[in-house]
Parts: structure tokens; C-alpha cells; sequence
């Protein structure tokens, strides 16, 4: 029985330390964030998410998650589809990698709604989207 309970023990210990949905992190405006890999984390806002939830639930990860530098660019590595981490209907993609993603930049005037795969911003830029009112 002593056994039982020391196995029983490490496998909890094992099971809790690895990060899972639950463990995700929310952003100011609410989209929660997860790894896909090691080079892409993906943005799930609430229901009706906006592009302001997406490019800030990215640059708020960066920053306060991946402790990425202000002036670091964020690129789109999936656009808007359906979450991996999830099964949510809408999530989008992001990588401070783009050669480790697979990602083409693109140059582009960027439309906060457009997500494709390729547009960046800076985290700085991205965070920003934090502080704004959504609009009704």
C-alpha cells in the first residue's frame, strides 16, 4: 500500500507541473493564451473576439509571459480558424519567430481585423490594443 500511495503521489506531481488549458494565460481583455509549440502561441478570445483581442492578448503574452522586448515584432503564424489548444471556433496563431514558424513576413498596411499570415506589429504596438474600448 505504501507503494500505492508514493506512485500515486509522483504521478499528481507529474500531471500538475505539466501547463495545460487550465493553466493558460488570460490577457487584459480576456482571450486566454497557449503554446502550440515551441515557436507559436495561439490567442482564443471570449465569443465575438475582435482583432484588438487578438493583437493584444499576443502582445500582452510577449510581454508579460515570454518577456519579450518592447520593440520585438509579433507576426501572424495562423490566421483566424479554428483553435488547436482548444476546439474553439476562432483563434489565431502568433510567433516572435518567424524563420521557426515557417512565416513569410509581409509588408503590408495592416488592418487591425485583416490576421494574415505574415503581418507583424511590434509587442509595444500589439499591447496597446489592450488599453482600448471595444467598440459597439
Amino acid at each position: 500500500m505504501k507503494y500505492f500511495f508514493q506512485h500515486a503521489a509522483i504521478v499528481t506531481l507529474l500531471v500538475t507541473s505539466f501547463p495545460g488549458v487550465a493553466d493558460a494565460f488570460t490577457s487584459m481583455r480576456g482571450a486566454k493564451v497557449n503554446p502550440v509549440n515551441a515557436a507559436v502561441f495561439e490567442v482564443v478570445p471570449r465569443s465575438g473576439g475582435s482583432g484588438l483581442d487578438y493583437w493584444c492578448g499576443a502582445g500582452d503574452y510577449a510581454q508579460r509571459a515570454l518577456r519579450a522586448a518592447w520593440t520585438a515584432p509579433i507576426y501572424i503564424a495562423r490566421g483566424l480558424g479554428t483553435s488547436v489548444t482548444t476546439g474553439r471556433r476562432s483563434a489565431v496563431q502568433f510567433t516572435l519567430d518567424p524563420v521557426a514558424a515557417g512565416v513569410t513576413p509581409i509588408a503590408s498596411g495592416i488592418s487591425i481585423n485583416a490576421l494574415r499570415v505574415g503581418e507583424s506589429m511590434t509587442v509595444r504596438q500589439a499591447f496597446n490594443y489592450c488599453e482600448k474600448k471595444p467598440t459597439r
